[in-house]
């Protein structure tokens, strides 16, 4: 022990002294009552007060820019981020002393620009106007509106660029302008038109005007990027490599439906362009939904995947990356045309299924909010609870699809959404007769009254209480409703409502059991009572269209994180009248208990110590006292409620900024997503005569089907897709046939003269 004593004593471990910091061989740092000094090789070369973030700055600087030490040490050092150590140089560079003084993040005090103006940014800039006149509509420096633009995805553009797009002939290639007039320009003979066979071989749609593209090898676009980054393309040109087995090029089976159901006419219509691009409107468009239909749910979904086979399948080099999608997003959502976009679709769908449009579902489904911010509450009856989330109204038709989707203002409900939606469908429909199915949400014998009067029948269950039927009245009905044979055991009647202003007609069921009553009010008294139980029982398929695209779609799934502000004069349900009923509530229930332990003393009350009321009452006067306190105490507090308005003002309930989930996005992607589902179904339609068990599973076999592989080749002017067979013989057949089915509509690719032909891979 002695021997090691004496070698410690011999090598001491030297450990630099308090406040003392190390950054090299050279430089160190020593800090002591307040002030700090920087020194180098023993000389001070810098020395300032601690708290002086400027002086600070400017020795991280110093020390590098002198050579003293590297970026890391001096970031290691002093705490900081080798990021952060070149941010402080470049602004040493740019602003001298003075702009290592300004505090990072945006400044305080300064207003940043609200949704609204960022829409009419986008807009304005989509119309072409320059920086300095969006800056002056917009009443800020012309520096916020390129910031604004940049995070908006618009690019600048240098002024070697700026001088190419002026000096661009204005005939010197079909799309240069992007407009519909570009299609006359294109059937001119043109040299970039024969860069590759894919733009060649039929007339193209006279809606669809066709991008060109300077590239010859479909495995490297960069000609048609660098044109997309000058300014002269605005979307990129489909060309196909020719590949065998390509993962989930099934998903072009899905094709047919989506060109027939319009929604690249409908989107190119109500956004016209989201300006030069390589990923366009019609390529972004028709990414998302290729995603939705390869169970793709969210954009940071797309890693998952790898590019290059997702882009065969779209005819591009690569897939568009996730910044890229949600980039795309943010640009359309800048326009604030989803709403506009919906009643496009919606339209385009009644034209091509107006018979299904006889009877409507109209119901809600609550999106649970779990982040950080305050919103609404409203009752989710899957989870029987009461969260934080936003309502959103669908309309489907009788088959089960949606039609279109409305968002409801501080979760309103059904019988207040009604109103607003029917006349969103009256204006699709025209004046036809419609029946409207929906839920015990909407019930309201004055609504009914005021929806029949506008021209609806309304189809839905009785709510409260109503007189049992005896069961000698209900009689066994029968009937076969869309290829279905339906039997129910039924009592019809006519009740009346609203002291007799409203005569409707109601449709009881009785249970198998004959323990349960089911009325159903209706204003048609054309219909058997079968078929009135039928349509009204069949608002189920709406229930299961919502679990549908909660687990194959992610419906719930938050399309961004950011909020706008609400409405502060919304009026909401009084916290404060809350809590006084909770007070009274207690009251109340101590009064009780008092009053039982009152009467229990009574009961026991032995007559031969205290025979009359009067001896009794003075033996319990505490008792009686404290009993006369909590009387008092609940007529107070009752008082105190009837006087509390039972609604105020949103403001007034709530302390913090009032905002809502900013809807834009999540309009836009649940249109996207419909009109997935919608496609889906139509390919579950043309499978149902040659599929037996289309029913039950219709859609699982859809589902392989695009998730399949297939061989893709280009040969003249045809896209070829040959589906691998699927795991069974019977679905195989069944694939076969809809081929053959898909090959009738003779749809071309979009954006290509690509006529689309399907088969099945044969064997090798």
């Amino acid at each position: 022990m002695a021997e090691i004593a004496r070698q410690d004593e011999l090598f001491p471990t030297l450990k630099p002294p308090e406040g003392t910091v190390v950054i090299n061989d050279r430089c160190l740092i020593r800090t002591q009552e307040g002030h700090r000094m920087v020194l180098g090789s023993g000389i001070v070369l810098h020395q300032y007060a601690v708290g002086d973030r400027m002086a600070e700055t400017y020795s991280m600087v110093s020390l590098v820019e002198t050579g003293w030490a590297g970026q890391a040490e001096v970031a290691r050092a002093f705490g900081s981020t080798e990021r952060t150590v070149r941010r402080h140089q470049r602004r040493f560079e740019d602003g001298g002393l003075p702009a290592l003084g300004h505090m990072s993040g945006f400044p305080k005090g300064r207003r940043r620009l609200k949704a609204s103006r960022t829409r009419l940014i986008h807009r304005l800039k989509a119309e072409g106007l320059s920086n300095r006149e969006i800056a002056r509509h917009a009443g800020v420096c012309e520096n916020a509106i390129r910031k604004v633009l940049r995070r908006l995805g618009w690019k600048d553009r240098t002024p070697a660029q700026s001088v190419l797009c002026l000096e661009a002939p204005s005939g010197a290639h079909p799309n240069l302008s992007g407009s519909a007039a570009s299609t006359d320009r294109a059937e001119a003979s043109d040299p970039l038109e024969s860069a590759h066979p894919n733009l060649s071989g039929f007339p193209p749609s006279p809606e669809d005007p066709l991008p060109f593209s300077v590239d010859k090898d479909p495995a490297n676009r960069a000609g048609d990027r660098i044109m997309a980054y000058l300014g002269f393309l605005e979307d990129a040109a489909p060309l196909f490599r020719p590949g065998t087995r390509v993962p989930g090029a099934g998903v072009l089976l899905a094709l047919p439906a989506l060109v027939q159901g319009g929604v690249l006419r409908c989107a190119r219509e109500t956004y016209g362009t989201i300006g030069p691009a390589f990923y366009g409107l019609r390529t972004s468009i028709l990414a998302f939904l290729l995603m939705a239909l390869l169970r793709i749910r969210r954009p940071e979904g797309i890693k998952e995947h790898p590019p290059d086979d997702l882009g065969r399948v779209l005819g591009l080099d690569r897939a568009p990356e996730v910044k890229t999608l949600r980039r795309k997003l943010s640009r359309l959502a800048a326009f604030g045309r989803a709403t506009e976009f919906g009643r496009a679709l919606a339209a385009q769908r009644v034209a091509l299924r107006g018979a299904a449009m006889g009877y409507l579902y109209v119901d809600g489904h609550v999106r649970v909010y779990h982040g950080r911010h305050r919103l609404p509450k409203t009752h989710v009856a899957r989870m029987r609870l009461s969260l934080p989330a936003t309502s959103d109204y669908w309309v489907n038709d009788m088959s089960g699809d949606p039609l279109f989707v409305v968002t409801a203002e501080a979760n309103a409900g059904l019988v207040k959404m009604l109103p607003l939606v029917l006349g969103e469908v009256r204006s699709l429909i025209g004046e036809r007769r419609v029946t409207v199915a929906f839920d015990r949400g909407g019930y309201s014998p004055k609504l009914f009254l005021r929806l029949i009067g506008e021209g609806f029948d309304i189809l839905t269950y009785r709510k409260g209480r109503f007189p049992r039927i005896s069961k000698g009245r209900f009689q066994e009905h029968s009937a076969v409703i869309e290829g279905r044979e339906v039997t129910y055991r039924l009592a019809d009647q006519g009740v009346l409502l609203l002291g007799g202003k409203l005569r409707l007609r109601q449709v009881t069921r009785l249970s198998e059991d004959e323990s349960h009553q089911t009325p159903i009010l209706t204003s048609r008294r054309d219909l058997p009572a079968a078929e009135v139980a039928y349509r009204m029982f069949e608002r189920w398929r709406q229930e299961n269209f919502f679990k549908y695209l909660r687990e194959e779609y992610a419906l719930d799934a938050l399309a961004d994180y950011s909020v706008e502000p609400d409405d502060p004069a919304r009026e909401v349900p009084n916290p404060a009248l809350a809590a006084v009923d909770a007070k009274l509530r207690e009251a109340r229930a101590e009064l009780a208990r008092l009053q039982a332990k009152y009467g229990l003393e009574a009961l026991l009350n032995p007559e031969c110590e205290r025979p009359t009321m009067r001896g009794f009452k003075i033996a319990q006067g505490k008792l009686g006292t404290t009993i006369w306190s909590a009387m008092k105490r609940v007529t107070t507090l009752e008082i105190k409620r009837a006087a509390m308005p039972k609604r105020v003002p949103v403001q007034e309930a709530v302390a913090e900024e009032i905002v809502k989930l900013a809807p834009e996005r999540k309009h836009l992607t649940n249109l996207l997503k419909m009109v997935a589902y919608q496609a889906e179904s139509d390919l579950v339609r043309l499978v149902a005569p040659h599929y037996r068990r289309v029913e039950e599973e219709g859609r699982a076999l859809i589902q392989a089907a695009l998730a399949s592989a297939a061989d893709i080749e280009v040969r003249d002017g045809e896209l070829r897709v040959s589906v691998v067979p699927l795991s069974s013989a019977h679905r195989t057949r069944a694939l076969a046939a809809l081929c053959e089915e898909l090959n009738r509509s003779e749809t071309t690719f979009p954006g290509s003269r690509l006529r689309l032909r399907y088969a099945l891979r044969e064997a090798p």
